[in-house]
């Protein structure tokens, strides 16, 4: 092979690395912004259900909840557990959650999580099953079951 031939082969494989490299890191990016745009419309959901919250005392039903995430693109399905909370239940109790399924470096598949308290937060898939089981009444599992 002479030198032309080399230098040509060479381009050609730089080309193609750094498109690749180009292509993973856009899977990436794609997945952490659809990631930090999920936690944003579900943190403006539980800033609409803590207003409801402080204006009539109490959490507002589903009815109100599928009224108001009509606005909200990526949460894809949310599910609300108001019925399954107490006015004694702890601040940290899980209020809402949906989960989200990356394969991306960057981002691995959970849950976005809306605590009683109006904190939203990322949870890995065995963390958040292990702290739902915890919060969750054994009736409650029984109806999540029905509707599957």
């Amino acid at each position: 092979m002479n030198k032309r031939q080399k230098s040509l082969i060479l381009n050609i494989i730089l080309v193609l690395a750094i498109t690749t490299a180009f292509i993973v890191l856009m899977i990436n990016v794609k997945d952490l912004l659809n990631k930090k745009e999920a936690m944003r419309a579900i943190r403006a959901v539980g800033q609409e259900l803590l207003n409801y919250r402080e204006q009539y005392g109490s959490l507002p039903p589903e009815s109100y909840l599928t009224r108001i995430r009509e606005k909200f693109v990526r949460l894809g399905t949310l599910n609300y557990r108001a019925q399954w909370i107490g006015f004694d239940s702890e601040p940290n109790t899980i209020l809402a959650y949906t989960h989200k399924d990356y394969h991306s470096l960057a981002t691995r598949g959970g849950y976005v999580v809306l605590r009683l308290d109006g904190r939203v937060e990322w949870i890995g898939k065995k963390q958040f099953e292990a702290l739902l089981k915890k919060q969750q009444t054994s009736r409650e599992i029984e109806m999540l079951h029905e509707k599957l």
